[in-house]
């Protein structure tokens, strides 16, 4: 244990034991735990037989599983007799891909002539590329964000240094979006800001912005010059895959520049493959090449290569007719389960509360609602209920199935909320 000098090119004694005593790392402080990962791991310790786990953010089937659709397994088998190479793709992954999922998220009459886009690690490589993008054309960037929003987004915003403006967005006491205040708030952005904005099915609450509210949305923009950003995780799960998107849509086609961030992982149900895709549209055709080098300058200094393992079974799936119809048949049954499950659960709790205040979960879309219980009801239901849900009340609706909605149902009103 004892501290030794060993002179420039001398032998070290072979009973020598160094320890590495790090210190570059003494001035690090321990980072906070992820609260949702937390909250697997209490769920996963939890003995009681009669758990219900409603807190991570991926579909399951009524069995409790998060399957891989049938489509995909067709496109991977094809993939896999056809596959000649494992080589790197592009910096920004192939065309083919962006192209298809542009289609996909803007129509296939868009004009792609205007787009720039890369393929990156998941949805959340698009968010933090796109932060970065923002970054890079305005130092003093700032980043307007909905109250609540996708935890991810305030991580990476702080990380970044970027400072955030938060903008009110859900009301607790209707559990709907609180569109003048939203509004009065974003009034204070201007160009060289960013507006962040959910594509469809908001998480955590699931209240999204009805079509007039678009278009205050872009009358607003368009006054101020602020950028939209928006993230687009998960087309599909809430209206039908047009109906998700024509906000977005409309959106683009009137305002001068939008960066979107879009996730394969939930529609696709290929989490584990981190495919996603940013796209920046801008009107300026003369701006697509800046934008596109751009993209591919920051692929290259934080993971160079995108994965293109998912990128290609997405692709495969929407150019051909017979994949892209049997996804889109499986896609649409997993949307009907999750509006079954919310109007069983509206029904369930009504029936037992003798109130209709629950009725905003069959109205709200997509995976997630947010009860607006307070995290002493929450911590109620795990510890009383073996019900597992974030702090916040926010509860993932695919974590439930027909057997267990009367069980949750029972347990919050129990618990008062």
């Amino acid at each position: 244990g004892a501290e030794i000098t060993v002179p420039k090119g001398a032998a070290v004694p072979q009973d020598t034991v160094f320890t590495w005593k790090g210190r570059m790392w003494l001035n690090d402080k321990q980072q906070p735990a992820d609260k949702i990962l937390a909250l697997v791991q209490l769920y996963k310790e939890d003995p009681r037989e009669n758990k219900i786990d409603l807190g991570v953010g991926v579909y399951k089937d009524a069995s409790g599983q998060t399957p891989i659709m049938q489509s995909i397994k067709k496109a991977e088998h094809l993939l896999w007799e056809t596959q000649e190479t494992k080589s790197y793709v592009g910096l920004a992954g192939t065309p083919e891909f962006s192209e298809a999922m542009i289609n996909l998220v803007l129509g296939k009459n868009f004009d792609q002539s205007l787009t720039a886009s890369a393929a990156t690690p998941g949805g959340t490589g698009a968010v933090r590329q796109a932060f970065e993008l923002g970054k890079m054309a305005n130092p003093n960037l700032r980043v307007f964000v909905s109250d609540p929003t996708w935890p991810n987004h305030l991580s990476i915003l702080k990380y970044l240094g970027i400072p955030v403006e938060p903008y009110r967005y859900f009301d607790t006491m209707t559990r709907s979006v609180d569109f003048p205040a939203m509004m009065a708030d974003l009034a204070d952005a201007n160009e060289g800001d960013i507006i962040l904005l959910h594509g469809c099915c908001h998480n955590p609450t699931g209240a999204n912005l009805k079509a007039p509210d678009w278009d205050a949305v872009i009358e607003l923009l368009l006054k101020s010059g602020a950028t939209p950003m928006i993230d687009i995780a998960y087309q599909g799960f809430g209206d039908g895959l047009e109906e998700d998107a024509a906000g977005v849509r409309k959106l683009v086609s009137s305002v001068p520049e939008t960066i979107i961030a879009a996730s394969c992982s939930k529609n696709f149900g290929i989490y584990r493959e981190r495919t996603g895709l940013l796209t920046v549209v801008s009107h300026n055709k003369d701006a697509r090449n800046l934008n596109q080098s751009t993209l591919a300058f920051l692929n290259r200094q934080n993971f160079s290569f995108p994965p293109d393992h998912g990128a290609r079974l997405v692709t495969m799936v929407l150019l051909d007719e017979e994949l892209k119809r049997n996804w889109m048949g499986e896609l649409e049954a997993v949307r009907q389960s999750m509006l079954s499950l919310r109007t069983q659960l509206a029904a369930e709790l009504e029936n037992l509360s003798g109130s209709n205040r629950f009725g905003f979960l069959a109205d709200h879309r997509g995976m997630f609602s947010r009860l607006g219980a307070s995290s002493e009801q929450v911590g109620a239901l795990r510890e009383k209920h073996a019900v597992y849900m974030v702090d916040d009340s926010r509860l993932n609706i695919a974590g439930l199935n027909s057997n267990t909605v009367p069980v949750l149902a029972k347990a919050i009103v129990e618990c008062g909320i």
